[in-house]
């Protein structure tokens, strides 16, 4: 089975590329982006993603604005054989020079929701350390990443009217990460397996002349399964980024976090990070959240657009909903990404903090499945 990128010097096996290197059937390969203002007047999302062994390919937009609805678009399809098709429905994303500038388009469509955006980097391309987790001794997780750190330009239609996406104030992320990872409907594994509990915190951040990079994994009991802190240069044009990788990456020592949480939710309402120096000294940063972004917007941990899940050759939905009235201790509800504030009392920041915590974290006082803050 061939696609036009076996036409490229890029094998890293004797299949063709369209046959994953592993039988996993959790195998995917995924592009996801943020874009938010600096006043915290919008945010909005988007993912597009191939699971190959579940012959899905599905894709999502979600934006939100304070005290409005969240607006969502859906859609999945019969994954294609040819890897750089990537579109779903009234959705695409074109790769306009690699990991440089991209666009992505939604077509008016049912949901209400159409953008034509397109996103510019400030960073070359940052990779994360490989993320392997395990569940006795088999792998529920090893992936690699990589972040970039840009901007974006273009316009976004909702149904509550238009968003005008200037790049002088719409700060973006872009996260490319494939491997294996639990997507789409659950697989049967024999007996049933203990159950731990997870966190995940995530925090890209902007500063004047660089951005800074936390990434934790915890156990149950806030024992550190991954945990990385970085900062990196950051470009005043496109045309300043020197390549796909600059060398200029400054991996710590290490990163430590501390999370408090909004009484009955495993929200966060004030966060902070520690990235340690080789030398023993460190840089505290406090995070202030000002909006939240429910991630089941873009199929994550949701109960019906749940990533990977089979819903046809060509399936299109959407949804609105006001998530200041959600119940957040839903397990559709955990998972979100905010954006925030960053200080380190010298200078100040933007950048946003993604986290999801399930089961029982010792350090938060979480002892069930989902019960929240004392």
């Amino acid at each position: 089975m061939l696609n036009k990128l076996d036409d490229f010097p890029v094998h890293q096996t004797p299949e063709p590329l369209a046959q994953a290197a592993t039988s996993d059937r959790n195998v995917y390969d995924r592009t996801w982006y943020n874009g938010y203002a600096a006043d915290s007047s919008y945010y909005f999302g988007l993912g597009m993603a191939i699971y190959p062994h579940r012959h899905v390919q599905d894709a999502a937009f979600s934006v939100v604005r304070p005290g409005g609805l969240q607006h969502c678009f859906y859609g999945s399809r019969r994954a294609p054989s040819e890897r750089t098709d990537m579109s779903v429905g009234p959705l695409r994303i074109e790769v306009l020079e690699p990991m440089l500038r991209s666009r992505v388009i939604l077509e008016e469509n049912e949901s209400g929701l159409a953008c034509d955006l397109t996103f510019s980097a400030r960073s070359a391309a940052i990779q994360e350390g490989r993320q392997t987790l395990w569940s006795g001794a088999r792998r529920t997780m090893d992936a690699t990443r990589f972040d970039q750190f840009g901007r974006w330009e273009g316009t976004i239609q909702t149904p509550e009217g238009e968003v005008r996406v200037d790049p002088a104030v719409c700060h973006a992320t872009k996260d490319r990460s494939w491997g294996v990872r639990g997507v789409g409907e659950p697989v049967t594994d024999g007996a049933p397996a203990s159950f731990g509990g997870f966190f995940f915190l995530w925090a890209p951040l902007f500063w004047d002349d660089h951005i800074s990079h936390a990434i934790f994994f915890d156990g149950s009991r806030g024992e550190a399964l991954v945990r990385e802190g970085l900062t990196a240069p950051l470009y005043a044009t496109e045309g300043d980024v020197p390549g796909v990788e600059d060398g200029l990456v400054d991996r710590k020592a290490g990163a430590v976090h501390r999370v408090e949480y909004h009484p009955g939710t495993r929200l966060a309402r004030y966060a902070e990070i520690d990235l340690m120096e080789l030398d023993g000294s460190k840089r505290t940063i406090c995070l202030e959240p000002t909006l939240r972004f429910q991630f089941k917007g873009l199929g994550y941990g949701h109960p019906v657009w749940r990533q990977g899940a089979w819903q046809g050759e060509l399936a299109i939905g959407h949804e609105s909903f006001d998530p200041a009235e959600l119940d957040l201790l839903a397990p559709e509800n955990i998972h979100v990404q905010q954006v925030v504030r960053a200080s380190d009392g010298e200078r100040t920041g933007i950048g946003v903090l993604e986290q999801i915590v399930i089961g029982p974290y010792a350090p938060a006082g979480f002892r069930s499945v989902l019960d929240g803050a004392g």
